[in-house]
């Protein structure tokens, strides 16, 4: 019987650990550190809003510069809207040129 607990147990750990390898393996994504950007502009400008939904919507590369495009989901009261997040930088030293926030209606 210890035999059988000892397989079983042995089983569970070897299924077990791939699935934690492949986790650790997991990358941070290259727009991360402009969405943490994106949220504390918005955070600034809309200090009463709860952001409840975070959208990743790609980047444009621009010769040298790069704007990344994220939309956050906010709700302020009984009001839900949504903010479009610019954020033009020099791609090679990463420097920030210019946000521009933009907001929206729920329907859009």
């Amino acid at each position: 019987m210890k035999k059988l607990y000892l397989m079983l147990a042995l089983l569970f750990v070897g299924y077990m650990v791939p699935v934690h390898i492949a986790h650790a393996e997991q990358e941070i994504p290259t727009y991360a550190r402009w969405g943490q950007v994106a949220v504390k502009e918005v955070q600034a400008k809309y200090p009463h809003a709860k952001i409840v939904d975070y959208l990743h919507e790609g980047k444009e590369v621009h010769g040298e510069s790069t704007i990344e495009k994220f939309k956050l989901w906010l709700k302020q009261s009984d009001k839900e809207f949504g903010v479009y997040v610019r954020i033009s930088y020099i791609t090679a030293s990463q420097e920030i040129v210019h946000i521009e926030l933009q907001e929206t209606k729920k329907d859009a």
